[in-house]
């Protein structure tokens, strides 16, 4: 235990605060325990070695006591906890420290089961993982309508819920319901729950609303200790529809991970086993599971790619001083399509000012403000907005012929046809009309920055802001650096996209710059793969092992085979030895097909002809041999070329941006870890350690 303490140094400590209650109703006294680390609700309660020892301490206390009716277990205001202190996991080098880590938190937990009186949850706030299952081992729970988030969201990260959630969970409410929690949430990029829906689900036993729910809860634990209310619970099916559940939730995994996530296949083994279990085996085997897991791969680099996207992502590499940053006031878009209309809206609603769009002809910009406002009109029949912020941000988006219309923006930004003379033309007329200090912003997906601005009267002012579709879901903003672009103007840059919630990386003026790059090379190795005569369903297959989102040539008809085609061009005519035109790609653009699949998902036969010449067919394995070797030597290319800080960059680009998944911890990790990155590059992306176990 010692041992363990030594590598959670940096803990800060949860401490069990026991307080006695006079519960109403003459039912008696309630030792209330309080978990609370001394910080506000912005730092929530964790599970730490030192922590869970304070709650043993606090648990021997009342369970020596005779004079108390029950045990209740709430959190500090807002928060009840969230889980297990992992910063020390990184640390960890032996099994057996990863072994008494689990087997902690289960002694310590259990207790609360195994009392001489009743023990209740209240869970009054955000509870996820540890959290959840300390609230598992008590004899009821009672929920906040207000909790906002709720979850076991181990397996997203590389972990089992191995303190009782893979047991104690489906014996509650049934595996089908678990697997919810357990699986598909974690699976639906770490989906949480609200309180509502947990209690929907059979998780806690009553609800209340957030303004007194302390007080309700209290009440409610005097009515049950007295009788008054009996809790009644629907009896688990523990036959064929527990073997059913995890058949399909089996399925489910398999099909979109491949085998390549291994803490999802073993949350599953652990519910399956848990119907015949005692709770004594069930506990072990997550011991066992956990110890596993702590010692594997995936946990270290989804410890690093969570990393990435909590810190990283809110201090950007490169940034400049924020006190730079002018003002934005109002913001023009050039172009009324689909992306112009989605960028519209997503700034009026976050930035709440004027936006302004314009197009060729009125039809184009009524289409397109018309969008942004059915959109807005979506947003108000789920709920999301009121109707007077409906009505508010309806206003704020407008419709203009001409540019003189962003004559008081502080940002113009295009999303004009990604043609570079197009894009040239589209900025010399909005500088007729626009303020010295207006930021010019484009939107290209792999078009020179500084080639656009090279006419211009201040190409200073010229950045890159290249959003990923759909605007409003996906949290990466890449913004590009221009060679003459200035600091006040890249740091307006940085505070819009703060502004507008999205993670900000400072790319270079590169051909693609980072997501489309790295994917255009993958892409283009599976495609040229195919031309040697490699069947289309096999080239697809290759890539499964690494659990991305969906197979390439899915992501190509998602994107669109003449938008592959013009960044594969773009970037053939800067890198022509590494990124080679596919002849058959631009056929199968030119004769208007939309993808590789018809409708029904079967291979489009005409496709399939177009791509027959070839005559070397690879296996999948070699596939995905040379595609990883291409990736490799391109990402080593662009951290040479300084197209980012770090490596780290490519990874949260690729996390945030393409959906690359984060057992992988992005692709640099999996590369170094295969042996790949040294194999082709002669070293390593990462230190030994870093997103990987320590020697």
């Amino acid at each position: 235990m010692g041992a363990v303490k030594d590598l959670f140094a940096d803990e800060v400590v949860t401490h069990a605060r026991v307080r006695d209650v006079a519960l109403p109703h003459g039912a008696g006294t309630l030792a209330l325990i309080t978990l609370d680390n001394g910080l506000d609700h912005t730092k929530p309660s964790t599970f730490g070695p030192n922590g869970l020892a304070g709650l043993d301490a606090a648990l021997d206390a009342v369970a020596a006591r005779g004079d108390i009716a029950a045990v209740g277990v709430t959190g500090k205001p807002f928060v009840f906890a969230v889980g297990a202190d992992l910063k020390g996991v990184p640390l960890i080098g032996r099994r057996e420290d990863a072994h008494t880590i689990g087997r902690l938190g289960h002694d310590v937990f259990r207790r609360l089961g195994e009392l001489d009186v009743p023990t209740f949850a209240y869970y009054n706030g955000a509870a996820m993982g540890g959290g959840v299952e300390i609230g598992l081992h008590c004899t009821y729970r009672t929920i906040s309508s207000g909790v906002p988030a709720f979850a076991l969201p181990e397996t997203f990260l590389g972990l089992v819920p191995g303190w009782g959630g893979t047991y104690l969970l489906p014996n509650l409410i049934g595996a089908e319901k678990a697997l919810k929690v357990v699986i598909d949430n974690p699976l639906a990029q770490n989906r949480m729950l609200k309180g509502p829906q947990a209690y929907e689900l059979g998780i806690a036993d009553a609800i209340f609303d957030p303004a007194d729910f302390l007080e309700e809860s209290l009440s409610w634990t005097a009515r049950v200790l007295n009788g008054d209310i009996i809790v009644r619970r629907p009896e688990v099916d523990k036959g064929k529809a527990w073997d059913d559940a995890v058949a399909l939730a089996r399925w489910n995994v398999d099909g979109r991970l491949h085998g390549a996530a291994p803490s999802y296949v073993r949350a599953l083994d652990l519910i399956a086993a848990a119907k015949d279990r005692t709770r004594d085996e069930g506990f072990a085997a997550e011991d066992e599971a956990l110890a596993d897991l702590i010692m594997g791969d995936e946990l270290r680099a989804g410890l690093y790619a969570f990393d990435l996207t909590q810190k990283r992502a809110k201090r950007p590499a490169g940034a400049p001083d924020k006190a730079l940053a002018r003002t934005v006031d109002k913001v023009g878009v050039v172009g009324a399509g689909l992306m112009a209309s989605q960028l519209a809206l997503l700034f009026a609603r976050r930035l709440e000012v004027p936006v302004v769009l314009t197009d060729l002809d009125q039809d184009r910009l009524d289409k397109g403000v018309g969008h942004a406002h059915g959109e807005i009109d979506k947003l108000l029949a789920k709920g999301r907005v009121s109707p007077d912020k409906a009505g508010r941000l309806k206003s704020l988006i407008t419709g203009s012929l001409t540019k003189d219309a962003f004559a008081d923006a502080g940002l113009v930004i295009e999303a004009v046809f990604e043609d570079l003379a197009v894009k040239q033309a589209v900025f010399a007329e909005v500088e007729e009309h626009v303020s010295a200090e207006c930021v010019l912003a484009t939107n290209t997906s792999s078009l020179p920055v500084g080639e656009m601005a090279a006419g211009l009267r201040h190409p200073e002012r010229v950045v890159g802001l290249h959003f990923f579709n759909p605007v409003a879901v996906l949290p990466l903003l890449e913004i590009v650096r221009g060679e003459r672009t200035d600091e006040a103007t890249l740091a307006t840059a940085f505070a819009a996209g703060r502004a507008l919630r999205k993670s900000c990386v400072l790319v270079k003026d590169a051909p693609a710059f980072v997501v489309n790059r790295v994917l255009l090379r993958l892409l283009a190795e599976i495609v040229q793969a195919v031309d040697e005569g490699t069947p289309i369903e096999v080239a697809e297959r290759a890539a499964a092992p690494l659990g991305l989102p969906m197979p390439p040539f899915v992501l190509m008809g998602l994107v669109g085979p003449a938008v592959a085609l013009h960044v594969n061009e773009t970037l053939h005519g800067a890198f022509p030895d590494r990124f080679p035109l596919s002849g058959n790609l631009a056929q199968m653009v030119a004769a208007g097909k939309p993808g590789v699949y018809l409708p029904d998902l079967t291979l489009d036969p005409e496709v399939v002809e177009i791509f027959s010449g070839g005559t070397s067919p690879s296996t999948p394995e070699q596939v995905l041999e040379r595609a990883l070797a291409a990736l490799a030597e391109e990402i080593r290319i662009m951290l040479d070329e300084g197209v980012v800080a770090a490596a780290q960059d490519i990874d949260l680009c690729m996390i945030l941006g393409a959906g690359w998944p984060f057992h992988l911890g992005g692709i640099t990790p999996y590369l170094d870890r295969t042996g790949i990155a040294e194999k082709v590059t002669g070293t390593r992306f990462l230190d030994p350690g870093v997103a990987s176990p320590r020697g």
